[in-house]
Order: structure tokens, then sequence, then C-alpha cells
């Protein structure tokens, strides 16, 4: 509201003549700059990514041939769109593989719980696995158990999750999935379930990677969907004691993945490049959509656009990361084999397709005004200014750690875990116009680090 209303129709206040007004200070941001940001609200470029990868390849779990078909399409669809030097480096890691998985109570009410097995369980083998259960909300209060009330038994951890913008609940909501297997199996347990960790209330389980630490012998552990955890709760309030019987088949055996890399040759080959990506694979539950089609989208999108508009001074590298959802091996192999490079800086899209709603950077002290252009440049967008001393990413989060400068373009994380590793992670959860948004952020963000494009020359036409 304008506080200066009621004085105005009181009488009290002149209006001052609109010459009278001091002038705005001039932006920082290149004028070409705005121009690029502002055409790619109108991009149909990651659109066009984001179903084309979740239509014609589907999941892609890290290592298996789904994600090989994935890195073909990819290599062909970066080419197509004018990319240079594309190409894909290889790794090799352990691929985990899951077969078929059920969860049944037993006693007192006997009724099926939908389930789905963590990254790296083990197997119940096909007759799977029957026992009393115990219950507790959080893994601390696992850790503080008598392992003699464990032992022997299949662990049930029930521990909330509420929506964040910024996904910082991720932190706690998803530590049973993290360390609970890890506790349980050191206490003796034989198995291991726990409530999902998202934000939803439908009734898919939840997926995601857990690593078994030193000492600690794999066991069976899975997620059970959030309606059920309330279910199982409420059983357990009854008091009497409670049966489970839990079916997770899995495999794991030895197989391959890669990073599909990509450039836009930027005029001052010597410069360092500014890396951009996502990571390729997906869980097997969902058709990868937000998590994360969109983010290698959003990345090759904006680098395509820098591309269309002419030659950067500095070079763009486009990486899309293998198998990162069961280890973040892409992100580690980039770096064994590139993270000793100089880079400008590297950024990341991990997080879904929701409106950009911050920029953070952790460019250092020397470019303190390098950080302000991208926050002005990015203002108009409705994205405010955060922290200048900090940025994430999950496959770059290892090179920043390394003290490598980054960018942090932050999506709206409110209903990402509604999705997050379920079967509901699909293209409908994809909306056109802010994915719209985030290719316009990124745009203008590497139109302010690569330096200015120039039109390509092109050849003159001879007479006829």
């Amino acid at each position: 509201m304008n506080r200066l209303l009621p004085l105005l129709l009181a009488g009290a206040v002149a209006v001052p003549a609109i010459a009278q007004q001091p002038a705005p200070p001039p932006s920082p941001v290149d004028p070409a700059v705005i121009a690029l940001r502002d055409a790619a609200l109108k991009d149909d470029y990651a659109w066009d990514i984001t179903e084309g990868l979740t239509t014609e390849v589907g999941q892609r779990l890290a290592g298996t041939d789904a994600e090989a078909r994935a890195r073909t399409w990819a290599v062909s669809k970066l080419k197509a769109l004018g990319f240079s030097n594309v190409h894909v480096e290889e790794f090799n890691l352990p691929v985990w593989t899951r077969g078929a998985e059920s969860a049944r109570v037993l006693a007192p009410y006997p009724q099926s719980l939908a389930v789905t097995a963590l990254g790296n369980s083990a197997s119940t083998g096909p007759a799977g696995i029957t026992g009393d259960l115990v219950m507790f909300d959080s893994v601390d209060a696992l850790r503080r158990a008598p392992d003699s009330t464990v032992r022997g038994k299949i662990v049930f951890v029930d521990h909330h999750m509420a929506p964040t913008q910024d996904g910082s609940s991720y932190g706690p909501g998803g530590t049973p999935r993290r360390a609970g297997p890890t506790v349980a199996s050191m206490k003796g347990a034989i198995g291991i379930i726990v409530r999902s960790a998202g934000t939803d209330h439908h009734r898919n389980p939840h997926a995601g990677v857990q690593s078994f630490g030193e000492g600690a012998s794999p066991i069976p552990a899975g997620a059970i969907s959030i309606p059920d955890a309330e279910q199982l709760a409420r059983i357990f309030k009854r008091g009497q004691p409670v049966r489970l019987h839990l079916q997770l088949v899995s495999s794991t055996r030895q197989g391959t993945s890669g990073n599909v890399m990509a450039e836009v040759p930027g005029r001052n080959a010597a410069l360092p490049p500014v890396l951009v990506g996502g990571h390729l694979d997906s869980w097997d539950l969902g058709t990868g959509a937000i998590d994360d089609a969109s983010g290698v989208a959003i990345a090759a999108a904006a680098a395509k656009r820098i591309m269309d508009a002419g030659q950067p001074e500095r070079t763009i590298r486009v990486v899309w990361f293998g198998s990162e959802e069961t280890g973040l091996w892409g992100g580690l192999d980039y770096r064994a084999k590139h993270g000793k490079d100089p880079h400008y800086a590297i950024i990341e899209s991990d997080f879904g397709a929701d409106r950009i709603w911050r920029v953070t950077s952790k460019l250092g002290d020397d470019r303190k005004a390098e950080a302000q252009m991208l926050q002005a440049a990015l203002a108009p967008l409705g994205i405010v200014a955060g922290a200048t001393d900090e940025a994430d990413g999950s496959d770059i989060g290892p090179m920043i750690a390394d003290g490598v400068l980054a960018v942090g373009l932050s999506q709206d994380g409110t209903r990402y875990f509604d999705y997050h590793h379920t079967p509901d992670d699909t293209l409908d959860k994809i909306d056109p116009e802010q994915l719209r948004q985030n290719v316009a952020a990124w745009t203008a963000t590497l139109g302010v680090l690569t330096g200015p494009v120039h039109p390509r020359a092109t050849k003159a036409r001879k007479p006829r």
C-alpha cells in the first residue's frame, strides 16, 4: 500500500513533479545479458530435453542397461543441439538392482505395507525374513537402546520430515535412511524398515541410497510409505507385539557408468571453463523427471541459448553426471580426472524445476562485484540475494569442498520431497513456465560468468 495515499487525499502533501525525481542508478548488468535472460523466458529446449529423456529412455538406474541407453540418447541429443566435443568418460562401479519386494504385518492385525528396498540393501532371498518388530522414533533412540532389545529383530524407525523451501529438512529427515541400517546392523537386527524421507501422503515409498558403515554387516533395509508408517505407528500404540514378514530381493555386480560431456567453445581457450550440469541417472520407480531430467535439461538449455547468441569468451562445459543416486560416482570420477584443472565456476541443477528463488555464490573476495552483478541480473526474475560465501550441489559438492569456486541457484523445494525418489517422479510434475524461469536464470548466470558473447562470423556469399 502507498503510505502517502491518506495524506494525498487530505491535501496535506504536494505531489512532486516527475522531473524532480532522482534518476535511478545505472544497472551493472550488460544489456546483452538482460536480453538473453528475457528471451529465455520463452525457452523450449529444456522441455524438449526433459520430455525426450523421460519418454524415450524412462527410468535409468545407475550402472544398468537403462542408464547406458540414456548415455547413448544424451550423446545423440547434445550433438543434434550443436554442442562440440561431445563424448562419454566411463568409470566402473558396483551396480545394485532390486528384485521382488513386499512387507506384511503378520500379527496382531495382518495387512500389507507399501515398501521399497533402499540402495545397497542386502537381499532377504526369495523366501524373505520374518521377525518381531521393534519401533523407535529416531536413529538416536535406536542408538541408545540396549542391543538386547534389537538383536534378532526387525527395526522400524519412524522419523517425520517437514516441507521446507530450501530443502533443509532433508538432512535430519533422511538420517533414518542413511544411518539407520548401519546402527541396526551393529546392534544385531536382522532387518530394518524406515519411514520414507518425504513430505507427501501418497502411498508410495521413497527409494534412496544408504551405505553400511565400517563393521556393519549388510542387512535387508527398506522404506515404507508415509501412510503405512503412520498405520504401523497406530498398530504399535495398541500395545501388542508386532510381527513382520519382509521380502527385499536384490543383487550387486560390477558394471560401468559414465559422464556425458559437451562444450560450447569460448573465444579464449586459455581461460578456465564454466562447468554446468546435473545427473543423468535416476531411481527406478518413476521416470526421473524432477530428479534429474529437468536438471540436465536446464543446464544444457542455458548453454544452448548462449551458443545460439554467438561465442562466449569462456568455454562452457556441460556435464551430465552418471550414477549420482547410488553414491556420487560421476561427480567423484570427474573430480579425480579434472578436479585439479582450473575452473572459473561450477554450477549444478539437482533440485527439481520449480521457480528459482535464491542465488548464492562462493566466488571469493576478488570477485564480489561479479557476485553482485549476478544478483542484479537475477532480481527481475524474483530471485533474492543469498550468501556470497557458500554454494552447493550434489556431484560438484566434493569439488566445492576442495575450494573450486561455485554458484548456487536454489529452486523452491516446498513440494520437491512429495515426489522425490518415488513412482510419482514423472513428467507431469514439471511446470513448463517454472522450467522456463529456471532456464532464464541459468542463461543470465552464464551470460555474466562467461563474458561477452560475440556473434559468430559468417562467410560472405560470393556475388552471382
